[in-house]
C-alpha cells in the first residue's frame, strides 16, 4: 500500500500513470467523490492487482476461492463492490491478489469490532462485514426494573453469521425514549433484584438470538457508584462465562487513576480490566460537537491513553476505539454556542472538493483539516480522518501489542480504512 498525497497539477491520470496502475483502479480502491477535480493535499491509496479474476457465468465465490487458494474473505476484503452489490457478476474483473498485501508478511492477527446502529443500510454493512472480527449492535436499553429494551437487530445478526463475524448485544442505560441516563444505571446497581432479572434476560436474549456475547457501555457513571459499577461487571462476568459468553467493556480514555470528572472517575482500569474478557478504550472525542475544533483522536493524546492502559490492563484484552466520522465546525468558535456537524470523512473530501480548497495535515496530530467559505460567507473548519491518519493510529496496535481495534461507528463505509486495516493486519474470524 503507497499513499500518495495530491500535489498543485495533479490529476487521476497522472497519478495512475505515475505508479502504473488505471486511473480506474485508484478510482475503485478509493471509491472516490471526486476523480475529476482532485484536491490538494487529499490522501489516495495505491494498490497493484498482481491477481485478477474475471467472473464467468456459474462462478461462486468459494469456487474462485478454493481455484486460487485463498479464502473467500480474502477476495471480499479486496473487492467490496462485490459486497455492495451482494453478488458476482459476470464479466467483471476482480482482484485475488494485491501486490501489496502478502498475508504472510503483515503485522499480526487482531480482533477488529465495529458499533452499528439497527439501521445501518445492509449494502455499507456487507461491505464492512469480511473486515470485522465482531459487530457491536447498539444499544439495549432496559427499564428501572431489569426489563430490557429491544432493537431489531435479528436480520443484522444473520447476516454478521454468514461472513464469520461474531454478534455482540451493546448494553446502554438508555430508557423507552432512547436517553441515556446515569440515574437508571445506578438504580441497576442498587437494584439487586432488578440486576438479577435484567442479568437473566440478557442471557435468555444473547442465546436466544445467537449473540456470542455483549458489551458494557455505560458512561457518565456517577463517581460514588464506581465500587457498584464494579461489582455489576463482575457479576455480569459470573453468569456469562458458564454459558460461553463473551464480556467487553468500553472504558473512558483516561491518562491517569486519578483523573477527575464524571466521564473518568467511575471507570477503573485495572479493577474493570481485570474482570472483563476486552476491554475498549474509547480514544477518540477530544475534538467533538461542542467542543473547540480540532483533531477527533490526536495521536499523542491517543497515545497516552494506550500507555496508561497498558500499564494496568493485560495489553492482549486491549481494543483501541477508532473513529470513522469527521466534524465541520463554524467559526468563530464559541464555547457554548457553536455546535459541529457531524459528517462522514467521505463527505469532507466532497466539501474539499466543492470548495475548491487545499487540505493541510498536523504533523502532529497527525490528522488533516482544512477551512472553507460557505455560500453564506460562514467560514469553517473540517477536521477528518484519511489513510494516512488511519495508518498512523493503527501502527500503534502493533506497537503497544494490542489485541485490536473498535471502530464507532460503521453507518459509513470509508475505503481507506479498510484499506490500511488489510495492509497491516490479519482479521481474525470467531465463527
Amino acid at each position: 500500500m503507497t499513499i500518495h498525497v495530491v500535489k498543485q497539477g495533479e490529476t487521476i491520470g497522472s497519478i495512475a500513470n505515475q505508479y502504473n496502475v488505471t486511473p480506474e483502479r485508484l478510482i475503485t480502491d478509493n471509491e472516490l467523490p471526486n476523480p475529476d477535480n482532485l484536491v490538494v493535499g487529499q490522501s489516495i491509496v495505491v494498490q497493484h492487482a498482481e491477481v485478477v479474476h474475471t467472473v464467468k457465468e456459474g462462478d461462486t465465490l468459494y469456487g474462485i476461492a478454493g481455484t486460487y487458494g485463498v479464502t473467500p474473505n480474502q477476495i471480499l476484503q479486496n473487492n467490496p463492490k462485490i459486497g455492495e452489490a451482494g453478488y458476482l457478476v459476470p464479466g467483471e474483473t476482480i482482484v485475488i491478489k494485491f501486490t501489496e498485501v502478502d498475508e504472510n508478511n503483515k503485522l499480526g492477527n487482531i480482533i477488529v469490532g465495529g458499533y452499528a446502529y439497527p439501521f445501518i443500510q445492509h449494502d455499507v454493512l456487507r461491505k464492512t462485514l469480511p473486515f470485522l472480527t465482531y459487530l457491536y449492535l447498539f444499544a439495549y436499553g432496559f427499564t428501572p426494573t431489569g426489563e430490557l429494551i429491544p432493537i431489531d437487530d435479528e436480520e443484522l445478526i444473520a447476516i454478521a453469521r454468514n461472513y464469520g463475524v461474531g454478534p455482540i448485544l451493546v448494553l446502554a442505560p438508555r430508557d423507552s425514549e432512547g436517553k441515556f441516563s446515569n440515574e437508571l444505571a445506578h438504580t441497576i446497581f442498587t437494584d439487586l433484584e432488578a440486576q438479577k432479572r435484567l442479568i437473566d434476560n440478557l442471557i435468555a436474549t444473547m442465546k436466544g438470538k445467537n449473540y456470542v456475547g455483549m458489551d458494557v457501555d455505560f458512561e457518565f457513571v456517577f463517581p460514588a457508584d464506581k465500587n457498584a459499577f464494579i461489582q455489576f461487571i463482575q457479576n455480569l462476568k459470573t453468569r456469562l462465562e458458564p454459558e460461553g459468553l463473551t464480556l467487553t467493556v468500553a472504558l473512558a480514555p483516561k491518562t491517569s487513576g486519578e483523573q477527575v470528572g464524571l466521564l473518568y472517575e467511575a471507570h477503573d482500569y485495572p479493577a474493570i480490566g481485570a474482570i472483563a474478557d476486552r476491554v475498549l478504550l474509547m480514544t477518540y472525542e477530544w475534538g467533538y460537537t461542542f467542543g473547540p475544533p480540532m483533531a477527533t483522536s490526536p495521536l499523542p493524546d491517543v497515545r497516552r491513553v494506550l500507555e496508561y492502559g497498558v500499564s494496568v490492563i493485560d495489553n492482549n484484552k486491549i481494543l483501541m476505539g477508532v473513529p470513522n466520522y469527521a466534524y465541520d465546525w463554524p467559526l468563530p468558535f464559541i464555547q457554548g454556542k457553536t455546535a459541529a456537524e457531524s459528517i462522514s470523512n467521505m463527505e469532507a473530501i466532497k466539501r474539499a472538493a466543492q470548495h475548491g480548497v487545499t487540505i493541510e495535515f498536523d504533523e502532529q496530530a497527525q490528522a488533516p483539516f482544512y477551512y472553507y467559505t460557505d455560500s453564506q460567507g460562514v467560514s469553517h473548519v473540517v477536521w477528518f480522518d484519511d489513510a494516512r491518519s488511519m495508518e498512523a493510529k493503527h501502527r500503534l496496535i502493533n506497537e503497544f501489542k494490542l489485541s485490536g481495534s473498535g471502530v464507532w461507528q460503521l453507518m459509513n463505509f470509508f475505503p481507506q480504512l479498510w484499506m490500511v486495516v488489510n495492509s497491516l493486519f490479519n482479521v481474525k474470524k470467531v465463527l
